[in-house]
């Protein structure tokens, strides 16, 4: 399962930092992220994916994150 989450992330230096939170909890889940994107977008997969816990972890951080549909 993929999913597609719009940030307001500008750095890849943030993009590490969140990477690195997010992957201490799913250590399983490919995560990306495309600066590039006019959306900044942020990928995840992973098997049963938690879009609601990747949200609240970015958003914890200090960013804005919104699952693109």
């Amino acid at each position: 399962m993929v999913e597609v989450f719009k940030t307001n992330v500008q750095r890849i230096i943030d993009t590490n930092y969140i990477i690195a939170v997010i992957k201490r909890q799913f250590p399983a889940y490919k995560i990306n992220f495309d600066l590039e994107d006019c959306d900044k977008i942020l990928r995840v997969e992973g098997i049963d994916l938690q879009s609601n816990y990747i949200i609240e972890y970015v958003n914890c951080l200090g960013y804005i994150c919104v699952k693109l549909e």
